[in-house]
């Protein structure tokens, strides 16, 4: 367990669900930089860490934050799907924390993730809930008046999680975690979750 890996603004940390086995001497990759750089906080825990971002601002800022970590993350700026400097079967853990919603052909990434990984070893990921997609901000208002449903559940550019789901069974995954998270001390106001959070296992090898 690695309390402070995030999966999401404002949603329980691996210190309260408690996904991510100990992953001193594990090689890691962060796929996507999440805002509190996720791949520093596996460094500091003592992973062999790559995190891997299109955008050079985030590859700048997570440099910046290893830098004052005193901690080494291999860098590389380039697509999510792009995983060739790792070697088949060699991964411990993939964690991509809220970097998957804008990625069009997810199942390029799966592919990728599966390849890399070692036999049953953990993909974590967390989506913005397919919900937010129907109501938006995840308040009880959206219940309320005319014109507040945006689009029906799962149109594009949402995916349902039946379509996560498939696209994980497909690639050769066996979802063993499901959790949809709420805000912390999310009132009752709120009804709808605001973050998906998935554990998939590789199957095979």
């Amino acid at each position: 367990m690695v309390a402070n890996v995030s999966y999401g603004s404002n949603v329980s940390d691996d210190g309260d669900l408690r996904l991510i086995s100990d992953p001193s001497g594990k090689r890691v990759i962060e796929l996507g930089i999440s805002p509190n750089v996720n791949s520093v906080v596996l460094a500091l825990a003592g992973a062999k860490v790559i995190a891997v971002d299109p955008s050079t601002e985030r590859i700048v800022a997570g440099r910046s934050a290893a830098d004052a970590a005193g901690v080494r993350v291999e860098f590389h700026h380039g697509d999510l799907a792009d995983l060739g400097f790792a070697t088949s079967g060699s991964v411990d853990l993939v964690i991509a924390a809220g970097s998957l919603d804008a990625v069009d052909d997810l199942s390029r990434v799966f592919r990728q993730v599966h390849r890399v990984l070692r036999p049953e070893m953990p993909f974590v990921m967390t989506f913005s809930h397919p919900i937010n997609a129907i109501f938006g901000d995840g308040d009880s208002d959206a219940f309320h008046g005319e014109g507040l449903v945006r689009r029906p559940y799962g149109q594009a550019p949402g995916r349902s999680i039946g379509d996560l789901f498939t696209a994980l069974h497909r690639t050769n995954f066996r979802l063993d975690t499901l959790h949809e998270l709420f805000g912390r001390g999310a009132s009752a106001s709120q009804l709808l979750p605001s973050t998906l959070l998935l554990r998939a296992r590789k199957l095979g090898v």
